[in-house]
């Protein structure tokens, strides 16, 4: 640009030179479009949720700046909850913690806020959730803490509507409910691995068998039916398992089996994520948007889930505080399936998104249902539950999450349309 300002060009000249440069850009510009395939193109080096949020305002496609929604911290917010355990019904028992005794109110009074956001991410606004499924459907495929995140959705819509049950069989692992008014359709997908498995029998072993290389096809032969599915799955991997591959025992998690070699968790985890991403790319059928939502953690102190362990905090954690050791590797082979398979779905055109929870979730020690899910005299394999979440309680901050992400998937919507009718 030091040329610009030299004293041997005339104005005349520095003119000329600023109109070339400008048709030179916007000469090439145009030529990038075929290579950009979403608005965030030239952000592919940041993490997959640091994408700008694309609004349509009167008529106009505005951005605003990218930032990082899942990294940040939980703050105070007075106007929680936005219903109570007495008025939605959709709450599971287990997770009923107010109608069990929970003397505490804290646990529901916080938001999440972003680090490097001009604004907060908004609370979960059903009006909006309503309007962009409209006409849609959607599938949350995982284990109990799947259906605990569906039943905070349902909770949270029925500001505005109740849905009526259209569940097609009579199953309550696999249930639909529809939204008349909007012609929107929810479902749960139980699948405890993702792949297919098989429960021990308990009177000889408690030992599953996971057929790594065989995606759960309970959950993928009906995904073709929806437009968004999310899928997660964590806590039944902890359980001791045999792994079968080309139906073949391959090895095993804490099977103490003779001459088959422990391949540990991490490996079973592993596969299960690459089997489940490659049956959705590899699906005819589906065409609408998957999102990972990843793991939960638990937050047993004290002992294990069977040992006395426990979960009493009453405040969130400082967002400095380390995750355990098991919980960082998790996160990271799911981080690194996604982007395994978000590669390869560029490639065919399909969609997946990062529901990158894990850290806000693991600031939340205060919010399982620990004791107070269930009678204190009731015989339950699970008594003091931390891994499942209150309603209402932090879980529902999964669909704040959710929302802004179906936010830019309409905001990108609106970019193609605006890029065709330029085109």
């Amino acid at each position: 640009m030091e040329l610009l300002h030299s004293a041997t060009f005339s104005s005349k000249q520095r003119l000329l030179i600023v109109v070339t440069i400008a048709i030179s850009l916007f000469t090439i510009i145009p030529l990038l479009y075929p290579f950009v395939e979403d608005p965030n193109f030239f952000l592919k080096q940041q993490h997959p949720s640091q994408t700008s949020i694309i609004e349509l305002q009167n008529g106009v496609i505005t951005t605003q700046k990218s930032c990082d929604i899942f990294s940040g911290e939980w703050v105070p917010n007075p106007e929680a909850p936005y219903y109570t355990n007495t008025t939605c019904w959709a709450i599971h028992e287990h997770q009923n913690c107010m109608k069990f005794g929970r003397p505490d109110t804290d646990f529901i009074k916080w938001k999440w806020k972003p680090d490097g956001c001009e604004e907060d991410l908004p609370v979960f606004d059903p009006f909006r959730f309503l309007e962009i499924a409209r006409g849609k459907t959607m599938a949350f495929v995982g284990d109990s803490v799947s259906r605990n995140h569906m039943q905070s959705l349902i909770c949270l819509l029925s500001q505005v509507e109740y849905p009526v049950d259209a569940s097609v069989k009579a199953d309550e692992y696999f249930k639909r409910w529809r939204y008349e008014t909007y012609n929107f359709t929810i479902a749960a997908f139980w699948t405890t691995h993702l792949v297919k498995s098989t429960e021990p029998d308990t009177s000889h072993t408690n030992l599953f068998d996971l057929y790594l290389d065989e995606a759960d096809e309970r959950w993928t032969a009906e995904i073709g039916d929806f437009d968004y599915v999310i899928i997660s799955s964590g806590h039944w991997h902890f359980r001791p398992s045999v792994y079968y591959e080309n139906q073949t025992i391959t090895g095993c998690h804490y099977c103490q089996l003779p001459n088959i070699t422990d391949l540990t968790m991490f490996y079973g985890y592993r596969k299960a994520f690459r089997t489940a991403f490659k049956a959705i790319l590899d699906s005819e059928n589906f065409e609408g948007v998957m999102y990972l939502r990843t793991f939960a953690p638990s937050h047993f102190e004290g002992g294990l889930w069977n040992e006395g362990g426990n979960c009493l905090r009453k405040r969130p954690y400082q967002n400095d505080e380390t995750q355990d050791r098991i919980t960082m590797r998790l996160h990271k082979i799911q981080l690194q399936e996604f982007g395994r398979a978000e590669e390869e779905a560029k490639k065919k055109g399909k969609r997946l998104r990062l529901l990158d929870t894990t850290q806000a979730m693991w600031l939340r020690p205060d919010g399982h249902p620990s004791r107070y899910g269930h009678l204190p005299e009731a015989n339950v394999s699970l008594y003091n539950d931390c891994v499942h979440w209150c309603l209402p309680g932090p879980i529902d901050n999964l669909n704040d999450f959710l929302l802004a992400m179906l936010k830019r998937e309409e905001g990108k919507g609106l970019l193609a349309q605006a890029r065709k009718k330029l085109s």
